[in-house]
């Protein structure tokens, strides 16, 4: 499984020098929250900082829009060099159309639901995703607990699955990634437990260990 680093945990006063520590650790995929203060409480970053990131880095970015039209802005976060551009299905009319868009401009498009959505929601639209994101918190902050009714959907898409990666995004640390493995998960989105202390390369390393693991009990999880 993929772990990819959430930089909404990141130092930003040294992004890139966190940033470069993730990639060094051999993480290939970079999770980026943007965040509008109107579809989530919280304001992040745009695509200016993207651009800049995209001159210092290889990595695959991996672009969340928590955002309420993201349809107004795919072509900036692509034009910065966004290589996954995501998208919440509570957020626009219609989904299709948006995936068409973000596929247009040459990226790969993903479909996120919030913890209160089912799968259902988006079930129609699988075949035409690169991406699904199971958010396993309530979008908008950073280090909360995961939530288990992410499980059962990450089981649920691996049943469905067809060419799209099944990402999950909150509360995993190294008490919880197991779960999400084995329940499906292709990617690990990781803040906290990534840049909150004890080396980032060090955890990002724990971590792909851990998600290796397929035998043992599952454990009950814990908080981010």
């Amino acid at each position: 499984m993929e772990i990819a680093p959430s930089i909404l945990s990141a130092d930003f006063s040294a992004l890139l020098d966190d940033v470069k520590k993730c990639e060094s650790a051999g993480a290939g995929v970079l999770h980026i929250d943007v965040m509008d203060g109107h579809f989530v409480p919280n304001i992040t970053i745009g695509p200016v900082v993207i651009s800049s990131l995209r001159k210092k880095s290889g990595m695959i970015f991996d672009t969340h829009l928590m955002i309420s039209d993201p349809g107004k802005y795919v072509s900036a976060f692509a034009a910065a060099g966004s290589d996954w551009i995501t998208f919440h299905a509570e957020a626009v009319k219609d989904p299709l159309r948006l995936i068409k868009k973000i596929r247009a401009l040459g990226k790969k498009a993903g479909i996120s639901v919030n913890p209160g959505t089912p799968v259902s929601k988006i079930r129609k639209y699988l075949k035409q995703v690169d991406l699904v994101l199971v958010m396993s918190v309530n979008p908008g902050f950073g280090g909360q607990k995961f939530m288990r009714g992410a499980l059962p959907k990450l089981r649920e898409l691996k049943k469905e699955k067809n060419n799209f990666k099944i990402s999950v995004d909150g509360g995993i640390n190294f008490d919880t990634i197991l779960n999400v493995s084995r329940a499906g998960a292709d990617i690990a989105v990781c803040g906290y437990s990534v840049f909150g202390g004890g080396g980032i390369e060090r955890n990002i390393k724990k971590l792909k260990k851990l998600s290796e693991m397929s035998k043992g009990g599952i454990n009950n999880g814990g908080s981010d």
